[in-house]
């Protein structure tokens, strides 16, 4: 009982911590995007440009990604 207690608590702590931290991963994302878009907000486009790209560096497969993209590319006009 043991024996088959452990090969069921161990996969299913691993797979709870991972997706903890993929959920505080998007929260960083998140973050650093309202940053940029604050720093868009002070005029000071070429920090927003800077962590733009630092969010599609960290966090290239995040939903901010895209977004990070878009404004990159509008910053470049």
């Amino acid at each position: 009982m043991k024996n088959r207690f452990s090969t069921l608590i161990i996969p299913l702590l691993i797979i709870i911590s991972l997706l903890t931290l993929s959920s505080c991963a998007g929260d960083q994302a998140e973050e650093l995007f309202k940053t940029a878009q604050f720093e868009e907000l002070q005029n000071n486009r070429e920090h927003a440009r800077q962590l733009y790209g630092e969010l599609l560096r960290k966090y290239p497969g995040s939903e901010y990604a895209k977004k990070a993209e878009d404004r990159l590319a509008d910053l470049g006009k």
